[in-house]
């Protein structure tokens, strides 16, 4: 064998084992992603997962806002990507406890039966006004003492959170879109699918609550979100109790 055939042998083994190593880490980094990414959501391959669907409230009869469709096809393509399969529910046809199934629930306490008790759960530190009388305080989130008030296709906020029922190591987390507008349902489920790897490496697999605001949805829809900030110690304890209402006391002189 001449040194130019040895060359062209050694080059042809040497690309191979190159090729070989790629492909190898390729596959060997994409299943790490995708195990990270199925233990940060709760679905292992082949699992099951449950999608709670809330109402369209300006409805006269059962809808969804085309807004809360659009969350609910972002979040079935999360799940679709962990090798899940999912189940739909309506906000008042559960019936179920939950820790035993990876849930998604979408829409505020005013149009998801479902949100309202997981709220009065896990979040004893939240309250959402839902008042459907026009004023200031109409669909105002309150969080601890801080409260946030809504300001129709310019300044609003939603809440995403992963929660898990109790220390059960096993126990499957429950994913929370509490939101101001049905667009903001929207943007939450945005977020949770550019930020989840993120989200991930920095919580884990425990459970937190984000405050975030959505900007100027009339003109950007529900793109422009900011992290407002983590909100779990304050929404996951007791609201403070009020103080007290002074007592007048009629003094006199004698």
């Amino acid at each position: 064998m001449t040194d130019d055939v040895r060359n062209i042998v050694l080059g042809v083994v040497a690309a191979g084992i190159s090729a070989a190593l790629g492909w190898f880490t390729r596959t060997y980094l994409s299943k790490r992603r995708l195990r990270r990414k199925q233990a940060f959501f709760g679905l292992p391959d082949s699992s099951e997962s449950l999608l709670v669907v809330n109402r369209d409230p300006a409805a006269s009869e059962p809808a969804v806002h085309r807004f809360d469709v659009f969350a609910l096809l972002e979040l079935a393509a999360l799940i679709k990507d962990c090798g899940a399969h999912i189940q739909v529910v309506t906000q008042d046809m559960v019936g179920q406890g939950f820790g035993e199934r990876t849930e998604f629930c979408v829409g505020g306490p005013g149009s998801n039966r479902r949100m309202v008790a997981h709220m009065a759960a896990m979040l004893p530190g939240v309250r959402v006004n839902v008042d459907p009388e026009p004023g200031p305080d109409r669909g105002a989130f309150q969080i601890g003492s801080e409260r946030y008030r809504l300001d129709a296709g310019t300044t609003e906020y939603v809440l995403l959170a992963r929660l898990t029922a109790g220390d059960r190591r096993e126990a499957r987390p429950a994913f929370l879109f509490c939101g101001q507008r049905a667009i903001t349902n929207q943007a939450a489920t945005r977020y949770l699918a550019r930020h989840h790897e993120k989200l991930a490496r920095k919580h884990g697999t425990s459970s937190f609550v984000l405050l975030l605001k959505v900007v100027n949805s009339q003109a950007y829809g529900p793109d422009v979100v900011e992290l407002v900030g983590d909100v779990t110690r304050a929404a996951t304890s007791p609201l403070p109790a009020p103080a007290p209402a002074p007592t007048s006391r009629n003094s006199h002189r004698a």
